[in-house]
């Protein structure tokens, strides 16, 4: 399953280097369907991918590929952002109510512990970074 690959069309936008930006529309599932208009509004945004360490030279802005991820960096990506501060927030929460049984400072408490939980996010950032990284595939 690491090795599933997710696949978005997308087209250069920069050059630089070994470095690559390519623009790619991410769709919501209502925007892809038929019938969207007689339920609920489509959503679609365009973003910015950074591919680095790639051969820059057989690529140029205007061109379109295919930007590829493995589906595990969805799964770390959940993983760091919803899941572990979940089980922080929780865990601590019951810590705080045995030791004080004051509701109020056991549930500020355990939000105030997010704060260096995202901190230590950003202080890794670089090394997060690494495992989620892309390649680019041109577009037959």
């Amino acid at each position: 399953m690491a090795n599933t690959i997710i696949r978005h069309q997308g087209i250069v936008e920069n050059i630089s280097g070994s470095h690559l930006q390519v623009r790619i529309v991410q769709t919501s599932a209502c925007a892809s369907c038929s019938v969207k208009g007689h339920c609920s509004p489509a959503e679609t945004k365009e973003k910015l991918v950074d591919v680095y360490d790639v051969d820059a030279a057989s690529y140029r802005p205007g061109d379109r590929v295919w930007v590829a991820g493995r589906l595990s960096m969805g799964a770390m990506a959940v993983l760091l952002a919803f899941i572990l501060p979940f089980l922080v927030l929780i865990v601590s929460l019951f810590v705080l109510m045995a030791v004080r049984n004051d509701e109020l400072f056991a549930a500020l408490g355990s939000l105030a512990l997010l704060i260096p939980y995202y901190y230590i996010l950003w202080l890794n950032k670089a090394r997060i970074g690494k495992k989620f990284s892309f390649s680019v595939l041109p577009m037959n």
